[in-house]
């Protein structure tokens, strides 16, 4: 016996042997069909009787094995069915030929035989026979498996026969001896009248009736036989067919305690008509010893055609442990001789399936491992396959698993020996991936995610390139990038640096003929790939999403805030509310996104390479709107730190968008990567909403950008800074052009300004502006251009600072009188002496005596001060120390328009203006004189020129007075008194509200406010064409208010109708 039947189980020694085999060219695919559907027919119930009788098809059975069969029964093919394509009556006799040659090569053991004819018609067809079968066709077969029980039927009367006439052997002492076929040899010209020689054919004739017995359904009559076989044979030492007897005794005992099997075959066998007796419940007893046969129950030939008496006294099945100890010494019997080799094997495999029901791995590792060392002879490839195949089959079975990967490995390897002329590389890819399991091995690598990594990392990398290479020499070159992304993704931790280099370079050489995608692969056996995404290339460590800048935020109406809070629920909290808003908050972002807007999220990613990493086609992974991503191209140095990758998109559509993960091409592999299969990552939330589409407003200004940068109170982000240098009381305007750069038109604009705050009075509006122009030119379409004027107008105090009028008394100038120190002085002493104002006789204005003379006024005086101006002259002029001042504001552009408009969404755009005021004239002195009428007066200011240029300064209906620099003048006014007595008592709509003191101020303010507008005093700088407004508000103090203010009683002399 040469080829070892690796399939073998205890429960096949009770089976019939039948063959199945096609006569003449048979389609596979037919023969296949009709095989399945007679293999379906595997037990029938024999009639009149509880006997159950069980059949093993195969088809195809070396017919050398079948010389065996006297040794074991089951080996014997006792059954042949043929199937044949016969479409003509004249291809009839030959066909019908071929079938008497089939049955000839098993002929000395068939029992029956059937042939299947299709496509056959006519007369033929019509003749009844029993052998013969015809249909039609492979689809108008109904009988196939009726037929297949009648045959069986059949069987069964001729193997009930010959059990009955080797029971009931009435020839004496002539017992025929059984053999094996090595054997024939070795017994030639042996005593045949020796009582050893008559024990030797009562044992082997014994042990061959229990085996017909066995397949006859006959459990308790087979056991019997087989405990008296196995005494006969082990007192003529006959070892080969000991072993034999005992392995039959072992798969009876087998039989009666598993009846479900040993060989993984679906469904329960049905239990053997003749069970054992009350002894079947303590059937896993152990204990249960071999029986010893009363040898007075033995006929003179040894064999009692009634075995009744044993089977009623005896306890003959095996327990659990003594099936495992008789297989044992049956091996060691079998391994006694070179020939038996096979029936080692088999026996081995038989009782590593039994100790794999009963779970002892350890002793069925033993009979394995005894198993891998029995030599047979010179295996074919394929032989070889399936031994190590089936190997790997029974170390899984028994809970070994790398053991079995180990086998199945080999079993690859030997597929593509190079001893084979054509390799079997798709054999040996599919036998190494059924080796990925026992190496703790997976191909998907959200696996390799779950914690600590498991198996040797080493032998997994072997096994990977492995599959790499087979799946290349397979002509897969898919198949090839998608082992070797899953070897650098899940082993980059255990591969050294130039390890890492090699594995990177394979795989620009395998994409640059077969990208990698992100496409499933289906293998032809129906196993699919998922995809490998680069997770860990580079390794991204942290997400984060972020808002749009300053000038793009939308912002919500405040008549629409309060529209979307959900009052669903009675109760004012609830905890699982707030839980439930606790998960969202982790998720959903409290910014919004714009519809068409370009969005950013923020990656920080680390490259573990040791070499550069370029990263192509990074982009974002979004769901809930449709969204265009803006890929990237990046390359990180080797083993580069956290790096910060912001990675660009547009929202198309509005709802709600959910960040999933980004996309990247490395090394020719496209991946998409998911932030919920990325460990350890860290993100504020991955969801945000998009409001509708808005414009978007862009500013550019007549005024140079600003180096300083406004930080308002507020916490409000500027977008623009510009500057502007000005005079006290000169007004510029500035330009700005609004320009709609988005794609909704700009139908809704306000403006407000804001002062930041100045320690500086600031009199009259400081900015102003006409909306009304800008507005008729609404709405702004995408692409057009708007101008805006804002006047920017500085008008601080005018008054004498204190560090000024001590340079003025340094340099010697008198600035007596009513020194103007501060915007609201209103009470001023007047001096104790007094001297005349004029100059002497015979002196100039420019004189220095002039200069030198002090001077006062009292409340009352009359001085002769007829002169317009009165020039107060320094003979020297060192330069001044200019005190700049500083004004910050903000203008606030607030827009909105298209769908976001509808919505009650806008935009806010700031623009900050920072302005620095230089002094441009100073009114050191103001004093009154009467005029000669009484309703009007003379107002002298000595104005103080504190720029570095020349200056002029004139007031309504004056002539303009001419002021060098650094230097002071006295001009006079000629202006008609105010009634003031015609401002209302409480000015302001908060009057009723504020303090007298604020009430007074607010009257000064006014009164100050109309004297400075009847004044409309000027400077102007002719070198540089700038002019602007010297204010005399808060200048005038209450004793000047008084000598400003009409008196009480007015008359007038009239003589003859004329005025006097």
């Amino acid at each position: 016996m040469s080829v070892p039947d690796y399939m073998q189980c205890a429960e096949d020694h009770q089976t019939l042997l039948v063959v199945v085999q096609p006569v003449g060219i048979v389609s596979e695919e037919n023969f296949f069909r009709i095989y399945k559907r007679i293999s379906s027919v595997s037990q029938i119930s024999v009639r009149d009787s509880q006997r159950v009788l069980y059949i093993r098809y195969r088809h195809h059975y070396p017919p050398e094995n079948n010389e065996w069969g006297d040794f074991q029964t089951h080996r014997k093919v006792v059954g042949l069915i043929t199937i044949t394509d016969c479409f003509s009556a004249k291809d009839w006799p030959q066909t019908f030929e071929k079938f008497h040659v089939q049955k000839e090569i098993y002929g000395s053991t068939l029992y029956d035989s059937r042939l299947f004819v299709f496509g056959l018609q006519g007369e033929i067809t019509e003749q009844p026979r029993t052998d013969v079968a015809f249909y039609p066709n492979y689809e108008d077969c109904e009988t196939v498996e009726k037929r297949i029980e009648d045959f069986i039927e059949s069987l069964f009367i001729v193997l009930e026969s010959k059990r009955l006439d080797r029971a009931t052997d009435k020839s004496g002492d002539k017992i025929p001896l059984l053999c094996v076929p090595f054997e024939k040899k070795d017994f030639v010209g042996l005593d045949t009248d020796s009582r050893h020689y008559k024990k030797r054919c009562q044992g082997r004739m014994r042990k061959h009736v229990g085996d017909l017995c066995l397949q006859a359904g006959m459990l308790q009559d087979s056991l019997v036989h087989y405990h008296m076989s196995v005494e006969l044979l082990r007192s003529v030492n006959d070892f080969l067919w000991l072993g034999a007897a005992l392995e039959g005794l072992c798969s009876a005992s087998v039989i009666y305690h598993y009846p479900a099997g040993t060989g993984g075959k679906t469904g329960a066998r049905r239990c053997q008509g003749s069970s054992l007796p009350a002894e079947a419940a303590n059937r896993h007893r152990p204990g249960a010893q071999e029986v010893l046969i009363d040898p007075g129950a033995l006929t003179t030939n040894g064999i009692n055609p009634d075995t009744s008496a044993e089977i009623g006294r005896a306890k003959n099945c095996l327990s659990p442990e003594d099936i495992i100890d008789k297989y044992k010494e049956a091996i060691s019997y079998y391994s006694k001789y070179k020939n038996a080799g096979v029936i080692e094997l088999e026996a081995c495999v038989k009782a590593v399936r039994v100790l794999a029901i009963q779970k002892r791995s350890m002793e069925a590792s033993e009979f394995l491992q005894n198993a891998v060392y029995i030599n047979l002879r010179q295996l074919s490839e394929e032989e070889k396959i399936q031994r190590y195949s089936i190997l790997s089959e029974l170390y899984e079975l028994i809970g070994f698993h790398r053991k079995s990967a180990f086998f199945k490995r080999v079993a690859a390897m030997q597929c593509v020996a190079p001893s084979i002329s054509e390799p079997g590389w798709r054999a040996c890819y599919k036998l190494l991936l059924e080796t990925l399991p026992g190496y703790s091995l997976s191909l998907d690598p959200k696996d390799f995610n779950k914690g600590t990594h498991r198996g040797w990392a080493a032998v997994q990398m072997r096994l990977l390139h492995e599959l790499v290479y087979a799946s290349r020499r397979m002509g897969n070159p898919a198949l090839s990038v998608r082992h070797l992304s899953f070897l650098l993704q899940t082993m980059l931790d255990f591969l050294s640096d130039q390890e890492k280099k090699d594995v990177t370079q394979s795989l620009e050489n395998y994409t640059s003929k077969c990208p990698g995608t992100m496409e499933l692969i289906t293998l032809p056996d129906g196993l699919v790939l998922p995809p490998v995404p680069f997770t860990k290339l580079p390794i991204v460590r942290r997400v984060k999403l972020l808002n749009l800048p300053a000038s793009l935020r939308p912002q919500k109406m405040k008549s629409l805030l309060n529209q979307n809070v959900s009052t669903k629920s009675p109760f004012i909290y609830s905890p699982i509310i707030a839980h439930n808003r606790g998960e969202e908050r982790n998720k959903k972002i409290d910014f919004q996104w714009v519809q068409g807007d370009v969005c950013e999220v923020q990656l920080m990613v680390y490259n573990p390479m040791p070499f550069e990493l370029r990263v192509e086609n990074m982009g974002l992974l979004t769901s809930g709107v449709e969204f265009e991503s803006l890929p990237a191209a990046l390359s990180l140095p080797a083993e580069s730190g956290l790096y910060p990758v912001t990675l660009v998109g547009v929202p198309q559509t509005t709802g709600t968008i959910t960040v999933n993960g980004y996309h990247t091409t490395v090394f020719g592999v496209f991946s998409d990567c998911l932030l919920d299969n990325l460990p350890g990552i860290k993100t504020s939330g991955s969801t945000v909403e998009v409001i509708p589409a808005l414009p978007r407003l862009q500013i550019s200004t007549s005024l140079p950008r600003s180096a300083h940068s406004l930080q308002p109170s507020s916490g409000d982000e500027i977008s623009t800074n510009v500057s502007v240098q000005l005079y006290n009381g000169e007004t510029q305007q500035l330009v700005i052009k609004l320009e709609n750069i988005g794609m909704e038109p700009l139908e809704k604009l306000e403006i407000t300004s804001k002062i930041l705050t100045t320690k500086e009075k600031l009199y009259g509006d400081f900015l102003s502006w006409k909306l009304e122009e800008t507005v008729a030119q609404f709405p702004l379409q995408p692409g057009k251009v708007a101008t805006f004027i804002v006047n920017i107008k500085v008008k601080l105090d005018f008054s004498c600072q204190e560090n000024l009028l001590q340079d003025l008394s340094d340099d010697g100038i008198s600035v007596s009188g009513f020194p103007l120190c501060s915007p609201f002085r209103q009470v001023v002493r007047p001096r104790a002496e007094s001297k005349p104002v004029n100059p002497p006789e015979g002196s100039k204005p420019g004189d220095p005596s002039h200069v030198k003379n002090k001077a006062s006024l009292r409340h009352g005086d009359v001085s002769e001060m007829g002169t317009p101006a009165c020039v107060l002259r320094a003979s020297a002029q060192p330069p001044l120390r200019k005190t700049l001042h500083t004004l910050e504001a903000i203008l606030n552009f607030k827009y909105s328009g298209g769908p976001g408009h509808v919505e009650g969404y806008y935009r806010n755009l700031s623009l900050g203006l920072h302005v620095e005021v230089e002094p441009s004239v100073f009114f050191t002195r103001v004093s009154t004189l009467p005029a000669t009428s009484t309703r009007q007066c003379h107002l002298l200011l000595d104005v103080f020129n504190s720029t570095e240029h020349e200056l002029t300064v004139s007031a309504r209906s004056n002539e303009e007075l001419v002021l060098h620099a650094g230097e002071c003048q006295r001009m006079a006014i000629q202006v008609d008194k105010f009634n003031f007595e015609s401002f209302p008592a409480s000015p302001g709509e908060k009057g009723q509200f504020a303090s007298s003191e604020q009430l007074e101020e607010e009257r000064q303010e006014a009164r100050g406010l109309e004297i400075n507008s009847k004044l409309d005093v000027r400077w102007r700088i002719p070198s540089l064409k700038r002019t602007g407004e010297a204010s005399v508000e808060g200048l005038l103090n209450q004793l000047v208010l008084e000598h400003l203010q009409l008196a009480p009683l007015q008359w007038d002399l009239h003589v003859d109708l004329q005025h006097w």
